[in-house]
């Protein structure tokens, strides 16, 4: 007998109670806690106005769009960027932390690809994302569903990493919240100053992370930026 399954001969009453072992009811369990769903605004998209914007930005910019290679450019450049603002939904999973795990949980190296505010041009790097559990521990994949939903749209670097930390530290609930982001802006290593290969590092520290010394030196070593 599938012993998680309800009791065929179970008393009125008992309905949600699961069936142990020779038909005596287990505990009662706590009602399912119901993720929440992540969602990305994106009813403003016009693809076709974009298309001909970007065909008007070119033309602007002297470059001619009647070639057989460059034809379809315009539109490439609207589904491009209409992409890189549209982060994917999710769904914000946690679990009871039933075994009171209290020690740093981190995900390293989340790919971080983000588009300068200033500039409109890439930003590329990788995301550092650690939290000290409180009541309830977070599907390690949502970390970077996190970063990537905060990522996928115009961005200083400064404001994203504090969007991040700020996200989990509210919808989370845990002791501490660190985020360290080290990124290449294109708009400084292409253009301009043309700083080829320097990189920038943001860092954030919320709760515990930030106010316990020994707790923020283990997070700065494990992300390398200590």
């Amino acid at each position: 007998m599938d012993i998680s399954a309800p009791s065929a001969a179970a008393a009125p009453g008992t309905a949600g109670v699961r069936a142990g072992v020779a038909g005596i009811p287990g505990p009662q369990l706590p009602p399912p806690v119901t993720p929440l769903r992540v969602v990305h605004d994106t009813r403003a998209v016009d693809l076709p106005a974009a298309e001909r914007a970007a065909a008007q930005f070119l033309a602007a910019l002297g470059i001619a769009t009647d070639t057989e290679s460059l034809y379809g450019t315009p539109a490439r450049m609207a589904r491009a960027y209409a992409e890189l603002f549209s982060p994917r939904p999710f769904d914000l999973t946690t679990f009871p932390n039933d075994e009171g795990y209290d020690e740093l949980v981190l995900a390293r190296s989340i790919p971080v690809r983000s588009v300068c505010e200033h500039h409109m041009l890439p930003v590329v790097g990788t995301a550092h994302v650690g939290y000290l559990p409180g009541d309830r521990i977070l599907g390690l994949s949502k970390l970077a569903r996190v970063v990537e939903h905060f990522a996928c749209r115009p961005q200083v670097q400064e404001r994203l990493t504090k969007q991040v930390a700020d996200w989990l530290h509210t919808h989370l609930e845990p002791k501490g919240v660190g985020v360290v982001i080290e990124a290449e802006h294109t708009c400084m290593t292409l253009r301009g100053v043309r700083a080829t290969g320097s990189s920038t590092i943001t860092s954030t520290l919320l709760g515990a992370l930030r106010q316990d010394a020994r707790s923020r030196a283990e997070f700065l070593a494990l992300t390398g930026a200590g």
